[in-house]
């Protein structure tokens, strides 16, 4: 490439630049995974001949997404293989307008993506913050274009659930984690039951687990039986206010180590998201005198 084109695609890569960080960060949860994501897209670019670019934009949100895709699997562990092809994002790309429309989903909402599994997650940020149609993505997640719209359509409750500003019953919100707490540190399947929605999830970080169990479970029942599991680390949380909701936390000197976040469909839990990964932690705000 010579230094005309080279400077050409530099600002064509530029321009698109915002929403590319603003798909990796959504689909990783991290900003400075998201970085480090739309760099190497950078870096696949600079090695490819424009002339072989018809769409630079979705040109670089096939290979962010699939850069994306490839660090879920290994932090998941995941067993599937998502094998990307390349999207054809016809249509006006709009980066700034992109940009802002992703950051419609917030922080919550980043919690709550994280009790996904990587097909629901994809579905959802492609489908519903990026405006990839269904029959596209299923392609990349190898599905059929139902199923996968029944993917977004989960993803999308829980999401809404973790961003609704309706005013919930805070002080009902509390009591039901105390209760849950209280059977999880008995062992008490069937109280934990009672408080569960019967196809909540569970995510734990894979730093608790050990390799080859599952990051995420769905149904009650699943959760329930397998709770003992963090039955210690339940009995030193404390309750705490995790971005604005009630949840509960660990803490070490002042600094949390541990945190369970809840999101609620009424009156029971929808998901329990039990948080110890250090780039995470970072990225709530914890309130445990709440």
């Amino acid at each position: 490439m010579d230094q005309d084109e080279d400077m050409e695609v530099a600002a064509g890569f530029e321009q698109h630049r915002p929403r590319l960080r603003a798909l990796a960060e959504r689909l990783l949860g991290s900003g400075a995974d998201a970085e480090d994501a739309v760099q190497d897209s950078w870096l696949r670019l600079r090695r490819v001949e424009a002339t072989e670019i018809d769409n630079l934009g979705g040109w670089l949100t096939t290979v962010t997404s699939r850069i994306c895709l490839d660090r879920l699997r290994a932090r998941y562990a995941r067993p599937e293989t998502l094998d990307v092809p390349d999207l054809d994002l016809a249509g006006p790309d709009d980066p700034a307008t992109d940009a802002v429309v992703a950051d419609s989903v917030g922080r919550a909402v980043a919690v709550v993506l994280d009790s996904l599994s990587p097909a629901e997650r994809v579905a959802f940020v492609l489908h519903d913050v990026f405006a990839v149609p269904f029959d596209e993505i299923a392609s990349v997640l190898g599905r059929s274009t139902d199923a996968t719209r029944k993917l977004a359509g989960r993803a999308r409750r829980r999401a809404q659930l973790g961003a609704a500003d309706d005013q919930p019953d805070l002080a009902g919100r509390r009591e039901v984690i105390a209760r849950f707490l209280d059977a999880l540190r008995e062992g008490d399947v069937s109280a934990m039951l009672a408080l569960l929605a019967p196809d909540a999830t569970r995510h734990v970080d894979p730093v608790l687990l050990a390799p080859g169990r599952p990051s995420t479970v769905h149904g009650a029942r699943a959760i329930a039986e397998e709770a003992r599991r963090f039955a210690a680390a339940a009995r030193r949380a404390r309750p705490a206010t995790v971005d604005g909701h009630p949840g509960a936390a660990v803490l070490h000197h002042g600094v949390p180590t541990l945190v369970l976040a809840f999101g609620f469909a009424g009156d029971r839990i929808d998901v329990l998201e039990i948080i110890a990964a250090p780039e995470r932690l970072r990225l709530l705000t914890v309130d445990a005198a709440a």
